[in-house]
Formats: structure tokens, C-alpha cells, sequence
């Protein structure tokens, strides 16, 4: 990343994160607050990079729906470019790692985030099972089934523990595809550009009760279709 880049994303960051962790301490943090810091911080870093949002099939994200969202990933601006382009509660699946960044982690931890064992399938299922219950309480839970950003832009191979959420709260599935973001950040990359069009594509929701847990493979399969429909190379 560039210096000023740099230097705009760790003030944005820590300009959320101070007043979610003293409300945490004080007792007095809402995911109303939460929400809003997100949205403000997820705004703040798409104008800095100058990124032309444009995003299809807001019509199949239904208001008070909580959905699994799942979607390729293939770079850092993935995660703001999600929250602006959905603009309702969402929290992340996150590696464990983030979470031991000072005042950031801290800050992830307490606004409702999920740290995630990535050394530890059993681990990591279990902890995805046990968030069914934030999915329940209306907010939609983001992850990445590849697990990892894609440093060719190709989805990689789909992890299966946010299919077992998903199957065990019953909650849909929203597909989304997301164009661009390579261009601005490639994974393990180390400059910005400015300028770029980023593509959000929200496919039409997955019902993960028509598949059941005897075929799941089937699910997963239904899903990575629809994401890989929308990117580049697509029949």
C-alpha cells in the first residue's frame, strides 16, 4: 500500500475502534453503533481509493432477512466494498489472527465478529455452529468459503463449515460475486489503485433445506455456481 493510504486506513480503523472498545467497557455498546461506525468506516476507505461501486440484484437481499453470505475473495477491499454494497448488519468470519491486532482486534471482538481456527477444521465448524444464534437476532453472517483471498482471481476450493451453519440455522444462502477488487489490491499485494470499477453481483438466495445434510456437496456446488456465474471467464 502507499504511505497515504496506509496512513488514511489505520486512522479510519482506529477512529471506530477506540469508541466501540470504551463503550464495550462502559457497558453502553449497541450493534446499533456498531453498525453505523462500520458503515462509516467502510465509506470512508472506497472514497480514499476512489472506487466506482456499482452492484446488481439488490432485489434478491430481502430487508429483515438474515442471510449466510458468502462470496470469492480476492482481496482486502472485499470486505468494505461488502458492507457498502449490502448496507445492513453484517458481521465477518475472521482468521484468529486479526483479532490479536492491537485496539482492532479487540475492537472486532467486542462488536460481535467471528474468530475462526483456520489451523482447526473441527475448531472452526464448531465455533461457525455455535453463531447460528447471531444469525436468529437478524444479523447476517459474511464468509468466505474459500477461505483465503485468491491471488489469481480463480475461486479456489469451498470449506464446508459455513454450509453446516447454514444447514443448522436454516437460514439462506445469498450468493455474492464481487469484480474489481484485484484491480485495486491484489492478494499479498503491496500497492493501491486508485479509480477502479468494482462489480458486487447478489444472485438469487439459496434455501439450504432443499438440499438437507445428506447432499450437501450438492449445496455447495449450487452456491459456487452461482458465484463463479458473474466473474470473468464465465460461460
Amino acid at each position: 500500500m502507499t504511505a497515504p493510504h496506509i496512513a488514511h486506513a489505520i486512522w479510519q480503523t482506529l477512529r471506530i475502534s477506540v469508541p466501540t472498545i470504551w463503550d464495550s467497557l462502559r457497558g453502553k455498546l449497541s450493534p446499533e453503533a456498531s453498525d453505523r461506525r462500520l458503515a462509516a468506516w467502510s465509506r470512508a476507505i472506497i472514497e480514499r481509493a476512489r472506487i466506482d461501486l456499482r452492484v446488481e440484484g439488490r432485489e434478491h437481499a430481502s430487508p429483515g432477512e438474515s442471510f449466510v453470505l458468502m462470496s470469492n475473495h480476492q482481496s482486502l477491499y472485499d470486505v468494505p466494498v461488502v458492507y457498502q454494497a449490502l448496507g445492513r448488519r453484517i458481521r465477518m468470519v475472521a482468521k484468529k489472527e486479526l483479532f490479536r491486532v492491537p485496539v482492532w482486534g479487540r475492537a472486532m471482538h467486542r462488536a460481535g465478529f467471528i474468530a475462526l481456527d483456520r489451523q482447526s477444521r473441527g475448531r472452526s465448524r464448531q465455533t461457525l455452529l455455535e453463531s447460528s444464534d447471531i444469525l436468529l437476532s437478524g444479523t447476517s453472517i459474511w464468509i468466505a468459503p474459500e477461505g483465503t483471498r485468491s491471488r489469481t482471481g480463480e475461486l479456489g476450493e469451498f470449506r464446508k463449515g459455513g454450509f453446516h451453519l447454514a444447514l443448522q440455522s436454516g437460514c439462506r444462502i445469498l450468493p455474492i460475486s464481487i469484480i474489481g477488487t484485484r484491480a485495486v489490491l491484489p492478494a499479498k499485494g503491496a500497492r493501491i489503485t486508485d479509480g477502479c470499477t468494482v462489480r458486487v453481483v447478489l444472485h438469487q438466495p439459496i434455501d439450504p433445506a432443499a438440499f438437507g445434510e445428506q447432499h450437501r456437496d450438492q449445496l455447495i456446488l449450487a452456491v459456487r455456481q452461482a458465484i463463479a456465474s458473474a466473474l470473468p471467464g464465465a460461460a
